[in-house]
């Protein structure tokens, strides 16, 4: 109701203001050639005075009189040019008037279309908590790939597709040969047929079993994603989570999972993976260009205004040469002879150093563990807490790297 209030006094000074400009020439005062005409007449009358009292001879009455008429004449030219201006202008105000009436009027009707009229404004945490139940309830891949047309390609080369033929019928007679999977998953991937080259990936991954390799299941991921027409499904996520839980710095699943946060609504989650996965990569990354042409709109959704050329940085990483740990043997022994208000100055200041390194040049998750247990250690917890979140966001979607800060997280939440 509020909003509908503002927004209807907003309409009516908007639409105020537009007539008030049409009409303000008619709102003037009154018209320069009616002021003179008026002050004419009155010195033709005082010419008649000014003889009666012998200020002026009758010849010298004569030709005042003529220059006199002659200004009337001037001015009342001018007043009726005025007043045919003015009736010119009717239709033009009128016409202002009606198209700050249809402005006003289309601005609501396009609200009550793409707008949410009566609709209250959301808490981010509602927002969130909303995203991640469509999250939840996202298709999964077989639904998504119900919504993706067949788009099989016919090898130019007939050779190659006669090859490709014989080696179907090979697998059929020999189905859990490692190589032939996996030579058999690339051909139905490079010819649109998804599906099959899921199948074999798939018997792939069973067959190798304990020598399963990350690159295997990651293609598997992909082979998934492809199928379901660039979607990340809640099968591809688990099968990304798998490859992560292997290499925890696998570039391509990290891209994946940020796509598929970007995919979700949740930019605050995609970006800062994009921003580490770009500062990572080396030139000719094939992710590198999906990455390149979304990623300052990403940023931009979650708060963050930056260009390309800023996120051309080095990774979030320690500096060359900066310490890892917090202090070094020297400053342990250099502490034992302090007193214990200077002690405590001087661990202060060193986890105040490490805050301002992660702050600055980022660092690993253990840096980030670190620091939290350093202030539970200070008694901060209430310092602690915003270390912890932002290393949530920075790490978010690679489980490995958030091991160590939910372990300094469980600590912070029995200390609070």
């Amino acid at each position: 109701m509020g909003f509908w209030m503002l927004a209807g006094l907003l309409a009516l000074l908007i639409g105020a203001a537009l007539v008030l400009a049409a009409w303000r020439r008619r709102d003037e005062a009154a018209p320069n050639a009616a002021y003179d005409l008026q002050v004419y007449q009155d010195q033709l009358r005082e010419v008649e005075k000014d003889v009666a009292r012998g200020v002026l001879t009758e010849e010298e009455a004569v030709q005042t009189r003529t220059e006199i008429s002659r200004r009337i004449l001037e001015a009342d030219r001018a007043l009726q040019g005025e007043a045919s201006d003015a009736h010119a202008a009717r239709p033009q105000r009128l016409a202002i008037v009606a198209l700050a009436g249809l402005v006003l009027a289309g601005a609501f009707a396009l609200y009550t279309v793409i707008g949410a009229p009566g609709y209250p404004d959301l808490p981010i945490e509602t927002r969130i908590s909303i995203v991640e139940e469509q999250r939840a309830a996202r298709p999964t891949q077989a639904e998504a790939e119900a919504q993706v047309p067949p788009q099989l390609f016919e090898d130019p080369d007939a050779r190659r597709a006669e090859l490709v033929q014989q080696l179907r019928e090979t697998m059929q007679e020999h189905p859990d040969e490692p190589r032939g999977l996996r030579l058999l998953a690339f051909e139905e991937s490079r010819l649109g047929n998804f599906a099959a080259a899921r199948d074999a990936q798939e018997h792939l991954i069973e067959v190798l079993g304990d020598a399963v390799t990350a690159e295997d299941v990651l293609a598997l991921a992909e082979t998934n994603f492809m199928a379901a027409g660039g979607y990340v499904s809640p099968e591809t996520e688990r099968l990304l989570n798998r490859v992560l839980g292997m290499d925890p710095d696998n570039l391509a699943a990290r891209y994946y999972i940020g796509l598929m946060y970007a995919q979700q609504g949740r930019p605050d989650r995609a970006y800062p993976i994009w921003r580490n996965v770009l500062a990572e990569s080396a030139p000719g990354d094939p992710w590198l260009r999906p990455i390149r042409e979304r990623i300052e709109t990403v940023a931009a959704q979650a708060g963050d205004r930056v260009s390309l050329e800023d996120l051309r940085q080095p990774p979030m990483q320690p500096p060359s040469g900066a310490p890892i740990a917090g202090p070094s043997i020297e400053d342990m022994e250099a502490a034992e002879d302090l007193s214990p208000e200077d002690r405590q100055a001087m661990v202060e200041n060193m986890v105040a150093g490490l805050a301002d390194r992660l702050a600055t040049d980022g660092g690993p998750p253990e840096d980030w563990a670190r620091l939290i247990q350093a202030y539970l250690v200070l008694g901060q917890p209430e310092r602690a807490r915003p270390v912890y979140e932002e290393a949530l966001r920075v790490f978010a979607g690679t489980e490995a790297a958030l091991a160590p800060i939910r372990e300094a997280g469980a600590a912070l939440e029995a200390a609070e």
